[in-house]
């Protein structure tokens, strides 16, 4: 699709230090749940372009009605742009990109592994499937150093309360530094936490989104385990 100017509708805190930002969507545009849009903020034309350009997972599903991205609030430049974006002020999109999207034989079940801000793509996989009904057993391993760094926690619990093919693995790394509660699982996602998860699943596909290093940790981790690199697809989230 070619660019296109959309309005910001709606910006909110969903994690400590984590922010989402709704856009209208523009009319006829279709994704699919996992893909990507560049957004490119007011001011792209000075200076350096790519500054105020930015890669983002779509958060929301396609059945709903705008666009979501959520980002970490760090001080680069343009993060410090979006952030003081108003209500109704103008952006660019451009997109849909990428190809992290569910595969389409729903016998075989689907093992979403996210670090951090690479939730965002599974949030979209997972809102569309409990609207459509989707007859396909999805599995989230979720890592998060504290609860309050976990963006979509409640929603990702309130869906696997709902949906009966979803379940949620969420574990924290850093339980020491947290101020709140949380009786679920601690540490990294090991090799030891995926075999007792995906044990007796037939032929899962395994989906890593999240920061490069725990990606390339994460897909080490399913090669010892005896996971076929054909059945791993993987994104990695620069600068998120």
């Amino acid at each position: 699709m070619d660019s296109c100017t959309v309005k910001l509708l709606k910006k909110e805190e969903v994690a400590e230090r984590t922010m989402a930002f709704h856009f209208e969507k523009p009319a006829g545009f279709s994704f699919k749940p996992g893909q990507t849009i560049d957004v490119v903020l007011p001011g792209a034309g000075q200076g350096n372009a790519d500054d105020m350009r930015h890669t983002f997972s779509i958060v929301s599903a396609p059945y709903e009605a705008d666009l979501t991205i959520a980002t970490r609030m760090r001080d680069s430049a343009f993060k410090q742009v979006l952030r003081a974006m108003s209500v109704g002020e103008d952006a660019a999109l451009e997109g849909p990109f990428g190809s992290l999207t569910l595969h389409n034989k729903r016998a075989r079940p689907a093992i979403l592994l996210a670090g951090g801000i690479g939730i965002t793509p599974f949030v979209s996989m997972l809102r569309q499937a409990m609207h459509d009904a989707l007859p396909q057993q999805l599995i989230l391993l979720y890592s998060n150093r504290r609860p309050e760094d976990a963006a979509f926690l409640p929603e990702l619990q309130q869906l696997a309360q709902q949906n009966g093919q979803f379940r949620l693995v969420a574990t924290m790394t850093q339980m020491d530094a947290s101020a709140q509660p949380w009786d679920g699982e601690t540490g990294v996602i090991d090799e030891s936490l995926i075999r007792k998860v995906c044990v007796d699943l037939a032929e899962p596909v395994y989906y890593l989104a999240g920061p490069p290093g725990l990606v390339q940790a994460v897909r080490q981790v399913l090669n010892r385990a005896d996971v076929d690199d054909d059945d791993i697809r993987s994104e990695d989230f620069f600068g998120y």
